[in-house]
């Protein structure tokens, strides 16, 4: 059975001229960087030539990259790290509700131990309201947590204005990039977030390092201690061949973003319309933004089968999709996303996640789309 790959939110393949210079420093370098001898020294250049194609990359300084070991790090760095560092000036905290649950669970361990979080509402399509926050600061507001493209449905948040917002506010605001990364422009200046989350295993980089970028004039305190690693915010030896993977990963994806998004559009489109005619547009419903969304996600109800089913057989088919669900000790949970979309119960409990990437053809698409139909016509069979 040829097997299709459709879930390329949770994570990618990782491209071969990545794999390729993972696999000639995994070789050929093994000093460790904070080591004065000559095998060190190689080992730091490594570290610093990764962070500075990464930067030049994303708009930012060098200095202002911190590596580490992917998007949950880095989100519970930005929550955790704002939140100790503003003590003195309040403990509240704004958070979108549709956050991944390394920003959500980090919010909850944070309300545990004193702090005030408010959850910031989104509309059905899954949009925050700037005026909604506008509204909602107060002075003891310390930090604004919105991601800039949602890793469920797709949809992005007008990250600049709310940004903006903040810093006349004298607020510091984290926005979650990692779904983001490769498939929308990343400029770090222009976004106006003070704190900004990657990882590299969603742009075709290996599983298992990522960065945050934490702006000039923030100053947090680290979550690690150990050594002196990334100027004292995050000790531990450093990643060499994560380290250049994710900046090769950046570099490919950054400059070839644009043939992507075409290529993405089209698959998506293939899909839609595919299953219009195979199924008929009354028996699916799209979910997320038609206009603010990522090009390679789309996230599918299908009313009539609900998500674990729909799952189960596509997989047995060979098909790799994803639920909106967070999988919690082997069951699924209604999607938190979805939930906060005020979403219809039959919507809320047959939602698929289609999302492409390297690798992906037309010809899977049709098959995709021949194969769901089979399912939804062999359910209805059976019911």
């Amino acid at each position: 059975m040829n097997r299709i790959y459709m879930d390329h939110a949770a994570s990618t393949p990782v491209h071969p001229l990545v794999a390729e210079e993972m696999l000639r420093i995994m070789t050929g370098t093994y000093g460790n960087a904070s080591s004065v001898h000559a095998f060190g020294r190689d080992a730091k250049r490594i570290v610093s030539s990764a962070r500075e194609r990464i930067a030049a990359a994303i708009h930012a300084r060098p200095s202002d990259l911190v590596f580490t070991s992917g998007g949950t790090e880095s989100d519970n760095a930005a929550l955790f790290g704002a939140a100790m560092a503003r003590m003195d000036r309040g403990r509240h905290l704004l958070v979108s509700q549709i956050e991944h649950h390394a920003v959500l669970h980090a919010a909850e361990r944070l309300a545990e131990q004193g702090f005030e979080v408010e959850y910031i509402p989104v509309d059905t399509f899954g949009r925050v309201d700037l005026n909604w926050i506008r509204e909602h600061v107060r002075p003891d507001t310390t930090l604004i947590s919105v991601m800039l493209a949602n890793n469920e449905v797709g949809t992005t948040q007008p990250i600049r204005e709310i940004g903006a917002f903040a810093r006349e506010q004298g607020i510091w605001f984290h926005t979650d990039a990692v779904q983001a990364l490769g498939s929308l422009k990343i400029d770090c200046e222009e976004l106006n977030a003070d704190l900004i989350s990657f990882s590299a295993h969603k742009i075709n980089g290996p599983q298992g390092i990522g960065a945050l970028y934490v702006a000039p004039h923030i100053k947090l305190p680290a979550l690690l201690h150990g050594g002196n690693q990334e100027r004292k915010r995050r000790a531990g030896t450093e990643n060499l061949a994560g380290m250049a993977g994710f900046a090769k990963a950046v570099e490919l994806a950054v400059s070839g973003l644009d043939e992507r998004h075409a290529e993405s559009i089209r698959l998506r489109h293939q899909l839609v319309e595919g299953l219009k005619t195979a199924i008929g547009e009354d028996r699916f419903v799209v979910n997320g933004d038609p206009e603010h969304t990522l090009a390679h996600v789309v996230n599918i109800s299908f009313p009539a089968v609900g998500t674990e089913t729909m799952l189960m057989n596509l997989d047995m088919e060979g098909i790799a999709a994803a639920s909106g669900s967070a999988c919690t000790s082997g069951s699924l949970e209604t999607s938190h996303v979805l939930r906060a979309m005020n979403l219809p119960e039959n919507v809320l409990h047959s939602a698929i996640r289609f999302s492409f990437g390297l690798g992906n053809t037309s010809k899977e698409i049709e098959i995709v789309v021949k194969k769901i139909e089979t399912i939804i016509g062999r359910v209805r069979i059976n019911h």
